[in-house]
Order: structure tokens, then sequence, then C-alpha cells
């Protein structure tokens, strides 16, 4: 027991910090917002700085339940650094609505995507996703006399649960017809051809996993929990949680039911084919920014479902840079909206407001106009990499048909990220005065993300590669 202890830092960290943060809140209530972002802030750090030093290690604890290694460790890093960013940029849009409890549930959901990402055992799988999703419920509603975000939270919670059923469902059929809940075990089971329990279990654990990811057709909560939620909250929904449940669901379907490649890769195919298209043609009609992104992580996530469909190291590869690539952009995007206010300080979500955005806020337009383009896929920038990563992979493993459908939605999909792009600079201003206008940390990782997105990333190459190599082999 001491020697597993030894390996779970990472947790043990988020645990012991947010118990502290929040007993501090309970004593000094809301007063000292800024000591408990302080806390959460340090306590990532402190939490980032033990995945690096256990990076290289990979050993399975607590009887095999959960696995540190550097798939997980990747992971890790981007599920703190995005929770990070959230918890910084928080108290401005917030102001007096401020509360302690933020930051804490920030850290707990962070605890629980990083026992998404290391678990080998569909117990831990199922403790990790729960303890994301009750911190993700009260975040959706954090808002209280919001009535936008109240709604969001009892949808969110609603469709959650239901959710939360067809995973246990599913994870009791692969109990039941493979008699362990061990990853390895269940691979074993899958070994000869799976009887049509086992097929009925696979399809109702990806569906369950599917809603975290917000494919199609678990995706009807997306749209309106994007748009209702806070925008720092939303931040944190469309980057943190969408790299965890990703790497769940890649080592569910790697590891536990790899020899069942033909059951499973047809739903996943499904399921970006599903993902890509409505996401693309969900968003054409869109005029509130938020609800637009809601669709493009949509179709984002088709796009890194063709990776997966590859069921190959080189798929895996490929999911892993788009991730990294897809939260930069996603959070450089978010932190742009949040600088988007009118005169009398209000955030601006209408799309039609962001007319002649280019003549008053040439820098903010810009930026924003680098993470429109990279969430197209349109080169130079970086964010055509990892799509040409995830069609290569799709090629190489046989599937050109999907490869082939992904390039004709990612033109579409072009279509309404450009038509802001046009209302930005091409079109009359609008009525409504977009003062904008950040602190320095906002501007800092504004600038340095659209920096990154252009043709600057393409020198990271290497190292990307070689650290997505390392991640994705773990898994093989």
């Amino acid at each position: 027991m001491t020697a597993d202890l030894a390996l779970i830092w990472p947790e043990l960290i988020l645990t012991i910090g947010g118990l502290v943060t929040l007993l501090i809140g309970a004593f000094a209530g809301d007063r000292q917002t800024g000591l408990y972002q302080l806390a959460a802030l340090l306590t990532l750090a402190a939490a980032t700085v033990a995945v690096v030093a256990l990076f290289g290690v990979n050993a399975s604890v607590f009887s095999g339940t959960l696995s540190v290694d550097g798939f997980g460790g990747f992971a890790k890093l981007l599920i703190y650094a995005a929770s990070f960013v959230c918890i910084l940029v928080a108290p401005r849009f917030f102001t007096g609505a401020m509360r302690a409890e933020y930051p804490v549930l920030i850290l707990f959901a962070a605890l629980g995507m990083g026992i998404m990402a290391s678990s080998r055992d569909l117990m831990t799988l199922y403790v990790g996703l729960e303890l994301n999703s009750l911190a993700s419920y009260v975040l959706a509603s954090f808002m209280r006399t919001d009535e936008r975000s109240s709604e969001a939270g009892l949808k969110y919670f609603v469709l959650g649960a239901l959710a939360s059923g067809m995973l246990l469902y599913g994870i009791s059929l692969l109990y039941g017809f493979s008699g362990t809940t061990d990853f390895a075990g269940i691979a074993a089971a899958m070994g000869n051809a799976p009887g049509i329990g086992l097929i009925f279990g696979i399809v109702f654990v990806i569906a369950g996993l599917a809603f975290k990811i917000s494919a199609v057709p678990f995706h009807m909560w997306t749209p309106d929990v994007y748009e209702g939620a806070p925008t720092p909250v939303t931040t944190f929904f469309a980057s943190a949680p969408k790299v965890a449940a990703m790497a769940l669901m890649m080592r569910v379907v790697i590891e536990a039911m790899g020899p069942a490649t033909a059951a499973w890769q047809q739903i996943i195919i499904f399921l970006a084919l599903a993902s890509t298209i409505l996401g693309a043609v969900g968003a054409i009609g869109q005029k509130n920014i938020k609800r637009l992104l809601a669709y493009s992580s949509i179709n984002n996530v088709g796009f890194i479902l063709i990776g997966l469909a590859a069921g190959t190291q080189q798929g895996v590869e490929a999911v892993l840079t788009y991730l990294l690539v897809y939260v930069v952009t996603t959070i450089g995007f978010f932190l742009v909206v949040l600088q988007l206010r009118d005169a009398d300080g209000h955030q601006v979500e209408s799309i039609p407001a962001f007319a002649g955005l280019s003549r008053r806020r040439p820098g903010l337009a810009a930026a924003l106009a680098v993470f429109l383009f990279s969430l197209a896929g349109i080169p130079p920038l970086f964010g055509f990499w990892p799509k040409y990563l995830v069609f290569e992979a799709a090629v190489n493993a046989g599937l050109v048909p999907l490869a082939v459908a992904g390039i004709v939605v990612s033109v579409i999909g072009a279509f309404y990220y450009i038509a802001i792009i046009k209302t930005m600079y091409f079109d009359d201003q609008a009525d409504v005065d977009v003062a904008g206008g950040g602190n320095a940390v906002e501007g800092t990782i504004v600038a340095a993300s659209a920096l990154w997105l252009s043709v600057i990333g393409y020198l990271f190459i290497p190292m990307l590669a070689a650290a997505s190599a390392y991640a994705a082999a773990v898994l093989f």
C-alpha cells in the first residue's frame, strides 16, 4: 500500500489541496477569493510537477486498477494545464459573484479526470468519471441568479444521469460475461469471438463514454450547456473533460476491447461520421458564439474519433497530438470571447455584434482569426497538422472512405469559421460597441496561443511526435 501511494502523488496532492482549500473556504467564507484561487493554482502546479517526476515509470497500483504510465501522464498534463487557466481567468468574469467553491470544484473535477485517464478497471473508471461529473453539474449551474446557468446545470445533470445508467449497464454486461472488471481480463475474454452479451456491453459502455465527449447522437446537452454555463466553466468543459474522456475511451477500446476491434470499430466510425457532419451543419445557423463553439466541439470530436477508429498506434498518436492542439486553440478562443464586452461591461456573445471588430480591436480580431482558421484546419496554420495526422492514420489503416468523408466535411465546416472572419473584417460596424479589454495574464495567454498556432507550431513537431509516440506505445 505504501509503495502504491508513492506512485499516485498527483492524485494525493489534488485531494489534499482540494480539501484544504475547501476548509479554508468553510471558515473564511467568500471574503478571501484570491486566497482560494492561489491555493488551487499552487495545488495544480504541484500536481503537474509530480506528473513530470513520474515520467518514465510504467507500473500498476492498487491491484492493477490504476496505471502510472506515460499515456496517463500526457493526458494529465493537458488536464491540469486547462484547469489552471480556467481558475486563473475566472475572477474577472465573476467579479462580485466569485465564490470559494469554484476553485475547489475545479480541483476535484481534475482529480476525477486524472483517475479516468489512469483507469485500468471498470470500477475506477466509473469512480473517476462520476467524481468529475458531480463537480461539473455544480459548475454548470454556478451562477445561481442566472436562469440560463440553472437550466444548463439541470439539463446536464438529467442527461448525465441517463448516460451514467447506460454506462453502468454496459459495465454490468462486460462483468457478467467476462467474469472480471479488469481491462486485461476483459480483453482475454474477448480473445475468441465475443458473444452477444459482450457485444451489447461494448455498445453500452461506448455510448456512455460518447456522452462525455459529446459525440453524436449523445450530443444533445452540449449547445445548451455551453451557452448557459458561465464562460470560464464553458472553457473548462470544452477542454479538460474532453481530454479525460478521450483518454479513457482510448484505454477502454484498445486495452479492454482490443481483440474485438471489428465490433467497436464500426461504432466509432459511426460516431465519427455523425459528429463531423452534424457539428458542421448545426453550426451554420448559429448566432451565439458559445453555441457555435459547442457545435465546433462536436465537429472536432468527430475528427478525433477518425484517428481512434484506425485502432493503431499511429492513430492514437494522432489523437493525442490533436487533443493538445485542440486544447490550446479552444482556450485561446474562449479567452478572446471573455474579453469581448459592451460599454456596460456585459459579455458580448452575439456573432452579428462582432461586425467591424477588426477596426475597434484589431489585436483581438487577429487572434480570433488565427483560432478560427486553426479550428477549420486551414494551412499553413498549425491546426491543419493534427487533421492531417488523423486522416493519414485512417488511410494507413484501410479506412479510406472515412478519411475522404472527413476531408469533405472539414471543407463544409470551414464555412461558418470563415463567416465569422468575414463579419469581423468586412461588415459595417455593429450598433453594439464592443469595448473589449482584459488583463495582462489573459492577453499573454491569447498572444502565446495565437503565435504557437501560427507556423511557429511546426517547429515543435519533432517534440510532439516523440511525446505522443511515447504515450501511445503504452497502450500497445
